[in-house]
């Protein structure tokens, strides 16, 4: 009996936070569980440690790369924003490992998927620009959830998004509309160049985006799909086909060998 072809490696970029008085590399269990059941993938995490990390011998070794979301905000000198108001969450090491990461992987073929904070730095490597505190610019909704209401309800569904005619995210979820929660403070102003919209929220701000001359994989929503991604047929959807690309990438890598 032959063994079953082995899981392909996703890598999962890391925040790194002060807890009590030493730093550490830190990724949510939900990302790592989607990872692992969602797109059937093996989840490894990866420190950010910026300039000292070879970015290359990294992608020799994965199959995928999940941005995932995040407290902290990409830094605004990074986009020519303004200077974050006091108190604003960052984290320049992650910064410094994902931004030049991003497109080198994809221009590597390595199947990329991007979630809220990791949505945003996509649009960032690519040269676009992010509002900061989006609920505060007229014609634009509340996207951001209330902190005091349980989990279950700050991940509930919070608004539709519309889905663009023949993309690709049209065709996973056979639908025009999707309904998806909403716990973020930024969100996109410029679109960067090369990067097409997938969705949008109902006051017209990019929810969703595909890199447009990737070879594989390479998508980005600002909800929550790895949230109970098991039990959301379109959430379910979205990792099987980021797994899918991951598994065509690794086999091939196997050939190779």
């Amino acid at each position: 009996m032959s063994n079953p072809p082995p899981r392909p490696v996703i890598g999962i970029p890391s925040d790194r936070r002060w807890l009590e008085a030493h730093p550490f590399h830190c990724v949510g269990e939900k990302y790592v569980s989607a990872v692992l059941e969602a797109a059937g993938a093996l989840p490894l995490l990866v420190p950010s440690l910026g300039s000292s990390l070879d970015l290359d011998a990294l992608l020799a070794t994965l199959d995928g790369l999940l941005f995932t979301g995040s407290p902290s905000n990409v830094e605004p000198h990074h986009y020519g924003g303004d200077p974050s108001a006091p108190g604003t969450l960052h984290d320049p090491a992650r910064d410094s490992t994902t931004l030049p990461l991003i497109p080198r992987a994809i221009a590597a073929g390595v199947p990329v998927l991007g979630i809220c904070r990791g949505f945003q730095e996509m649009n960032v490597a690519y040269g676009g620009t992010l509002w900061q505190h989006i609920h505060d610019v007229p014609g634009h909704l509340t996207h951001h959830e209330d902190a005091s209401a349980p989990l279950d309800v700050q991940y509930g569904p919070a608004h539709a998004v519309h889905l663009v005619a023949g993309g690709l995210l049209q065709r996973l979820a056979d639908t025009d509309t999707l309904q998806v929660n909403s716990l973020h403070h930024q969100g996109i102003r410029d679109l960067a160049p090369g990067l097409v919209a997938e969705a949008h929220a109902p006051d017209g701000v990019v929810e969703a985006f595909r890199v447009e001359d990737a070879s594989t994989f390479a998508v980005a929503v600002q909800w929550h799909p790895e949230w109970m991604a098991l039990d959301d047929q379109f959430s379910r959807a979205l990792f099987q086909s980021f797994g899918d690309a991951a598994r065509w990438r690794a086999a091939a890598r196997n050939r190779s060998r």
